[in-house]
């Protein structure tokens, strides 16, 4: 295929993608589901002028190399980038005992289900297990956004995504190893597995931390960007060739970069111009990833292998909730504890995508069990992401999982801020002459008024909950932490004072909002 009908093919993506979303919008059913959905009906009804999309005459984008290189690490670091790390050490238990023991119970179970169900030799069925056991959660988070679910339910189902990628990646080639050598060493393969987790964890932090660094000694958005750009990628590509998880180099890239880099080393217009190119390059990369799988899916085939193709989605959906019913209890020992709603949640949303459709086409072409293996997993991606995709919401909606009390506090806070902004707005328009006094005085009025019913509405909401008041504590100390290392960095830089200098004014700075901190909690504020 030639350049110029690549980018003809790109732009005809984009075109179909773009359309997609606006009935996707209309229906209000989730994006990726409406990708998929479009995506098989294209691939079943050949229409003249969409000829290019099909198979022989398109760019082989779903190719393991394409899918693991090109588009998996800007995904994995747009989304890691976003997740807040006091927020995620305070939910480190569950997600780790998910991501790690679950995706190892969840393997054994489907693997061994399989080989009983069906005769699929063992280690060739385990090693489907390890395939499908990563879990997508981009349908299901759109869905949380839409009706405002709780952040750390959302970041429970986020966070053990992307780590349970890397999981699932060591755990596969580790059971691929034991397929083509007929024999498993389980003591050289936990080795092998805990080397690759901590070396790609390792790797990671080192480059996210230095990224971070570098951010702090500049101000420009360009520059910035293009460096975050060049660490997602670049952790991925030095851990695959140090032969450590690259999947996870790059999350633990992104979570330092986004709650390091951002937030102390990048001037406001740096960070909103950041998150709106990542939002933009997530959007195109999903769109052109979902779209192509359901075009790849040949549903003729499915059809005819349908009895084994459920057998396997069954087997799927059981060992979830196998791993998840079964270790939440053992996680709500050593931490806060998940509600019992939120575990039909947590199994149910444990979709599967583009990684394991990845993992599935790495195999070589005279790998034993190879369309067996391809014919399951694609049946399972496409019902995944299309039956439990279309039934979330519905779920969601039975459990009564709905707008939190801390996201009520935080629309209240947002809310308050908003009218506040119009109050200033207002006043900078009377200093222009912009609006006559009297006019001022109308819309001042209205306005202190709509600010202090918020206000009410905010302490009532504090009184009645009993949560909030730390939320703000928090965001606060952080956003002054913010500011104080903005000004001393600048001052670094303009040469006003040392580097040691300054990290002594950050350090007492930090020490002194600690103990506010702490004095708080001690005085049991809610």
């Amino acid at each position: 295929m030639t350049a110029t009908s690549t980018v003809e093919f790109l732009l005809l993506l984009m075109i179909l993608a773009s359309a997609i979303a606006v009935v996707a919008l209309r229906l209000r059913i989730p994006y990726t589901v409406a990708l998929v959905i479009a995506g098989l009906i294209l691939g079943s009804v050949r229409v003249g002028p969409l000829e290019s999309l099909y198979q022989g005459q398109a760019p082989n984008w779903l190719a393991p190399n394409v899918i693991l290189m090109l588009f998996l690490p800007g995904l994995l670091f747009e989304g890691s980038a976003r997740i807040n790390v006091r927020q995620l050490r305070q939910n480190l238990v569950p997600i780790l005992i998910l991501a790690n023991v679950g995706v190892v119970i969840a393997t054994l179970f489907t693997g061994y289900a399989l080989h009983w169900a069906i005769g699929l030799p063992l280690f060739v069925a385990l090693l489907f297990g390890a395939i499908i056991s990563a879990t997508d959660p981009i349908s299901v988070l759109a869905i949380f956004r839409e009706l405002s679910v709780g952040k750390r339910l959302s970041l429970l189902v986020e966070a053990e995504s992307l780590v349970n990628d890397g999981t699932a990646v060591a755990l596969f080639q580790i059971l691929l190893a034991g397929v083509l050598t007929g024999q498993l060493h389980v003591g050289t393969g936990a080795i092998e597995f805990f080397t690759s987790v901590l070396g790609g964890s390792a790797i990671g932090l080192g480059l996210g931390y230095l990224a971070s660094f570098i951010t702090m000694q500049i101000d420009d958005p360009q520059i910035e960007i293009t460096l975050t750009t060049i660490l997602a990628y670049g952790s991925y590509v030095v851990a695959n060739q140090l032969h450590v998880s690259g999947v996870l180099a790059t999350v633990l890239a992104g979570i330092t970069v986004g709650n390091v880099g951002a937030k102390f080393g990048m001037s406001v217009r740096t960070r909103m111009a950041l998150w709106a190119f990542w939002d933009y390059f997530a959007f195109v990369i999903n769109s052109i990833v979902f779209l192509l799988i359901g075009i790849e899916v040949h549903i003729g085939e499915l059809l005819d292998r349908w009895p084994e193709i459920l057998l396997a989605i069954g087997a799927v959906i059981v060992g979830r909730a196998a791993a998840v019913y079964g270790l939440v209890p053992v996680s709500n020992a050593f931490s806060g504890k998940i509600p019992a709603r939120w575990r039909h949640v947590l199994v149910w949303g444990g979709l599967h995508g583009s990684l394991s459709l990845a993992l599935a086409l790495s195999l070589s072409h005279n790998f034993p069990y190879r369309q067996d293996i391809l014919a399951f997993t694609v049946g399972v991606v496409a019902f995944s992401i299309i039956g439990q995709g279309l039934t979330m919401k519905p779920l969601l909606r039975l459990l009564n999982i709905t707008a939190s009390p801390e996201t009520e506090h935080a629309a209240s806070r947002i809310e308050q801020q908003a009218v506040r902004s119009q109050v200033v707005e207002l006043e900078q328009m009377l200093k222009a002459r912009t609006i006559s006094p009297s006019v001022y005085a109308l819309l001042s009025s209205h306005l202190l008024g709509r600010h202090e019913e918020a206000s009410t509405h905010a302490e009532a909401l504090t009184a009645r909950d009993g949560t909030g008041a730390g939320d703000e504590v928090q965001t606060a100390r952080m956003r002054l932490s913010v500011a104080v290392r903005q000004t001393v960095h600048q001052a670094v830089r303009e040469g006003e004072i040392s580097v040691e200098s300054g990290e002594k004014i950050i350090d007492s700075a930090e020490q002194q909002l600690e103990k506010v901190v702490l004095e708080d909690d001690a005085n049991g504020s809610p």
